[in-house]
């Protein structure tokens, strides 16, 4: 899978590669209403990895459904759309409208971003309210649901536990760690927001870490993420218990990376005489 936020909507990776031969392509995530995000800056690039705050700047539900989901419906993957919102209410409303488009997979329910004011991280960092959230949305879709899931948090395997009971299908771990630069000439912020979100190769070990402590907790499907740049990185996240990976901050530094990945999964199975991904679930040896 490509992560919501780094792939766009497709169409800016499509000379890169045939885009047919993802797993699936989660685009970048939707709000009832448009968004214009933080101000200037909002990469900066950093040892081991990027802190990024775009602040979730999408075109509002409307505009997705008018120009950018034609595009990605003819894709011949499936197709999950990341969605957030600031209250219960707008949750259940994109969901309920994204449940009737056809040609959806799944949605991926955002509870997790660390970079705005407000929003999806109030209901990500308490278990009760988690599991209010997704039993409310689950009400009003029957597509597969994902709730992707904030590594700020002191116990994430209670959170994924909450997600679960109230009717999540999987759940995708980990977003990004909340993080800060300082220009020590300027003696400001190197990000508009001041708070950002790290990601990329730095975070991986503690991904790693993360992922294992959900599938002791949970039997449903989990989706690694964090910092996989190499089949060697994907295939740690499927033996730590994750049933799929997702590729985000390497889309935006190595385009054909999702491509790569997957050839070196495949490499790595015909190497070990493995018959299938599926075999090499949760094989970490303690």
């Amino acid at each position: 899978m490509v992560a919501s936020g780094t792939f766009g909507f497709g169409e800016e990776y499509e000379d890169f590669f045939d885009l047919n031969e993802l797993g699936a392509i989660i685009p970048k995530g939707i709000s009832l209403k448009p968004m214009m995000g933080n101000p200037p800056p909002r990469i900066i690039e950093t040892e081991g990895g990027m802190i990024n705050s775009i602040g979730l700047q999408n075109p509002g539900l409307e505009k997705f459904i008018a120009e950018k989901y034609p595009y990605l419906k003819k894709i011949k993957t499936h197709l999950f759309i990341n969605f957030f919102g600031n209250s219960e209410k707008e949750y259940v409303e994109l969901a309920r409208r994204l449940n009737d488009l056809p040609g959806i997979s799944g949605l991926e329910m955002n509870i997790s971003c660390p970079n705005v004011k407000k929003g999806g991280i109030v209901f990500g960092t308490n278990p009760k309210m988690t599991f209010r959230l997704v039993q409310k949305v689950r009400k009003v879709t029957s597509l597969h649901l994902m709730v992707k899931l904030s590594p700020n948090v002191t116990d994430i395997g209670m959170i994924a536990r909450s997600a679960a009971d109230g009717g999540a299908d999987s759940v995708s771990l980990i977003n990004t760690f909340k993080a800060i630069a300082i220009n020590i000439h300027t003696r400001k912020s190197e990000i508009g927001n001041i708070i950002g979100g790290l990601s990329g190769p730095a975070i991986k070990p503690i991904a790693l870490r993360m992922v294992w402590e959900v599938r002791q907790v949970v039997k449903i499907p989990i989706i690694g993420i964090g910092g996989i740049r190499k089949a060697e990185d994907a295939m740690e996240f499927i033996l730590a218990g994750a049933s799929a990976i997702q590729i985000g901050t390497a889309n935006l530094i190595h385009p054909r990376t999702p491509i790569e990945v997957i050839e070196g999964i495949r490499a790595y199975l015909l190497q070990h005489q493995i018959p299938s991904i599926q075999n090499c679930i949760g094989l970490f040896e303690t």
